[in-house]
């Protein structure tokens, strides 16, 4: 009943109306695709890492004096902190889940294929996947027997002596999906470079990568069995209860200090630690995206109080009239309110569209995905309430009015 007379007020303030159109327009395009790209930085800080995060302590240390023995060195470092009350169990890898740089390698099916099929983090390190708490889901865990020392293997990749290089491993089940779909992975061989060739005999649920930027491939992940020595640093990964951290921490770093007091302490991290450090980035864009989204919602509000509140002003004596004609507040609250979602529903339709077009664009140059329907109403939905409240005090206001005040003012 209102629309008629509504439309035909707004076509007699057709900048103002514009302006408010725009500014919801503007704001339901921004909103719709922040709200998205929040939701995908949450969902990437939720991705998961295949370890048991919360038992885990990372210690690096960097040698002044090399070790006569590198092995020899790793060896008798592990065996020192076994002994550390509250250790269940130690690794010594070349790098963690989340822990940024990575050691990664080309992967091939055929020898002789011209192209890699893929890239993929390789993991090195003896007794990994137990420390770790990496769930196996089919076949074997590597033996002792599969290790090779990193300094024979090389020497046998230049050589072409293939038997002094290692010839299993270990790949997750997302890459084991994307190399053989839907088929056992288990015997299969991939080939790291055409003379090093590697048996599968284990399946691993998942292990991220450690500069897992990229979800859809953060799990494209193995486990090469190779022997590191000490003669590049040393990265130990120990395995206890979590309320134990602390503790285990501090005595495995007075235990490595006492077996060679010469060494540097470079790392000295928790799981959680990794994963946090790894992450904040993410933290703060979700950070920026929220402050963003709240300001925007608050300029538009305050905007549609101050045209709404300008209208009033404008329109005393027509709301004079129509209370003297027998209007209630209650006609005169719907009035205002109407014409605002009149206003914002324009608003939003256009915003909708522009939604769309900023979404495409994203895809197109930043490879996002697309902007789910869900997003289109959740946001109409937010503005339409944010409007509603914006107008309701002006329109309490107007509502307000006393008739014979109305007619006198003019």
């Amino acid at each position: 009943m209102d629309i008629l007379p509504i439309l035909s007020t707004l076509r007699r303030h057709k900048l103002t109306a514009w302006l408010l159109v725009l500014e919801i327009a503007l704001t339901c395009a921004i909103v719709c695709n922040a709200v998205f790209l929040i939701g995908q930085r949450l969902q990437r800080m939720d991705m998961p890492s295949g370890v048991a995060e919360h038992e885990l302590l990372q210690i690096q240390v960097a040698n002044v004096v090399q070790p006569a023995n590198p092995y020899a060195r790793v060896q008798e470092d592990m065996a020192v902190l076994r002994q550390v009350p509250g250790v269940q169990s130690v690794a010594f890898t070349n790098q963690v889940p989340f822990g940024g740089s990575s050691s990664n390698g080309n992967v091939m099916l055929d020898p002789n294929q011209p192209q890699r099929t893929l890239n993929a983090t390789t993991y090195f390190g003896e007794n990994l996947v137990t420390t770790m708490g990496v769930q196996l889901v089919s076949g074997r865990d590597l033996q002792p027997d599969d290790f090779v020392d990193v300094e024979t293997a090389l020497k046998g990749l230049s050589s072409g002596d293939n038997k002094s290089l290692p010839h299993v491993t270990l790949i997750t089940s997302t890459l084991a999906g994307r190399l053989w779909p839907g088929q056992n992975p288990l015997g299969r061989i991939i080939y790291l470079t055409p003379q090093v060739g590697l048996r599968v005999v284990g399946v691993l649920a998942s292990l991220a990568r450690p500069n897992a930027y990229d979800a859809s491939k953060a799990q494209y992940t193995m486990v090469v069995p190779l022997r590191m020595g000490a003669d590049k640093g040393e990265s130990y990964v120990i395995r206890t209860r979590p309320q134990d951290r602390e503790r285990v921490m501090n005595a495995a770093l007075a235990a490595l200090k006492k077996a060679d007091p010469q060494r540097v302490v470079t790392t000295q991290r928790t799981f959680d630690e990794v994963r946090h450090r790894f992450f904040q980035d993410d933290r703060a864009m979700a950070g920026m995206l929220v402050g963003v989204i709240a300001a925007l919602l608050i300029v538009t509000a305050l905007g549609i109080v101050g045209l709404a509140s300008f209208w009033v002003a404008q329109r005393r004596r027509t709301i004079g009239v129509r209370r003297a004609l027998g209007a209630t507040r209650s006609n005169i609250l719907h009035y205002f309110q109407t014409e605002n979602f009149v206003l914002a529903t324009i608003g939003i339709a256009l915003g909708m569209v522009l939604a769309y077009g900023i979404n495409l664009f994203l895809m197109l140059h930043y490879e996002l995905p697309r902007l789910p329907a869900v997003y289109f109403p959740v946001g109409a939905i937010v503005l339409w309430l944010i409007g509603q409240l914006a107008v309701l005090g002006p329109a309490l206001r107007a509502a307000a009015v006393p008739p014979v005040v109305a007619t006198r003012s003019v």
